[in-house]
């Protein structure tokens, strides 16, 4: 497992790690099941594991916080993220002081952990000013609750702005943003992200690299029940077209060419983009973990890089 650094800080990540959206406390809730994935990847070296407080409203947070406690904490690097709404109290959501104040001591406490690595704003918060949440995530840098902050799905504009408010405050600045990327979501973070996060001293963290699965394939011939996109109505919308079908097929095609799979090659090509620090999968079985991990061994040489450009077009 290679470890890379997050842009310019001094911590690192594995090159893969293993996240907690719609899958643990949710699609895979039995506790032993979370316990035998996550012990598979952390004994395969993966040390890097990405939660959030919304996903399955606390309870991702909780069983896997219960398997991460059995870990040596100091090699572990566990994120957890702030800002969608957790209740129906108009407080309870967003990047105000007061919610992020609040909803630090409630994750530490379902993890079961005293202080997180990473905290993630999980959203770009419009109606909370960004010296309020940079004061708010500098404090708990301080306090030593959390280690370092960084953004989810931030435009570039919005992560310049706020580093040039830290430098001038003298507030600690986000070190790392977290956006989609895959082979069919790539142009708004080659454009804008990866630019913003070079000059800024940013490392990249992306999420969702098999665009919800259909870069492996599963959605050929349609939509299986119970899986990802029967269940999730807006991911279908976006990555299930048939334009995709089609390029996704040929994905196949080319992949079988070069000795390998579908979900390989598509997690090779993230891991080798410039910029990219980790690449966060996800995992409902121990089989399709080792299958992700087998990514490490793909080569992505600049003809099979050109092919791939060729048939998923950056722009």
């Amino acid at each position: 497992m290679p470890y890379r650094r997050l842009g310019e800080a001094g911590i690192k990540v594995s090159a893969l790690s293993l996240g907690g959206w719609t899958t643990f406390g949710s699609s895979v809730a039995d506790q032993a099941a979370v316990a035998s994935i996550l012990r598979a990847a952390f004994e395969a070296g993966v040390t890097f594991f990405d939660i959030a407080d919304v996903y399955a409203r606390g309870e991702a947070e909780r069983v896997m916080g219960a398997v991460l406690r059995q870990f040596p904490r100091h090699e572990l690097v566990i994120s957890s993220k702030v800002f969608w709404p957790m209740s129906d109290d108009v407080n309870d959501r967003g990047l105000s002081r007061k919610h992020i104040l609040e909803s630090i001591d409630k994750s530490l406490k379902r993890i079961g952990t005293d202080y997180l690595d990473l905290y993630f704003c999980h959203r770009f918060d419009p109606e909370s000013p960004l010296e309020e949440t940079a004061r708010a995530m500098d404090d708990l840098v301080r306090q030593g609750k959390i280690l370092y902050w960084g953004t989810s799905e931030w435009g570039g504009a919005h992560l310049r702005a706020m580093h040039a408010l830290a430098d001038r405050r003298n507030l600690t600045g986000p070190v790392v943003e977290q956006p989609q990327f895959n082979l069919l979501t790539r142009t708004a973070v080659e454009r804008d992200v990866m630019p913003a996060a070079a000059d800024t001293g940013m490392g990249l963290v992306v999420w969702s690299p098999l665009a919800s699965g259909v870069l492996t394939g599963k959605y050929d011939d349609g939509i299986p029940p119970g899986s990802r996109l029967a269940r999730i109505e807006w991911l279908r919308g976006s990555a299930l077209t048939e334009e995709n079908r089609a390029r996704v097929k040929r994905f196949g095609e080319l992949a079988a060419e070069v000795g390998t799979s579908r979900a390989r090659l598509a997690l090779a090509w993230c891991l080798a983009q410039p910029g990219i620090s980790s690449v966060i999968t996800g995992a409902t079985a121990s089989a399709q973990l080792e299958e992700n991990l087998a990514a490490l061994s793909v080569t992505i040489t600049p003809e099979l890089s050109a092919r791939l450009d060729a048939l998923f077009p950056p722009a």
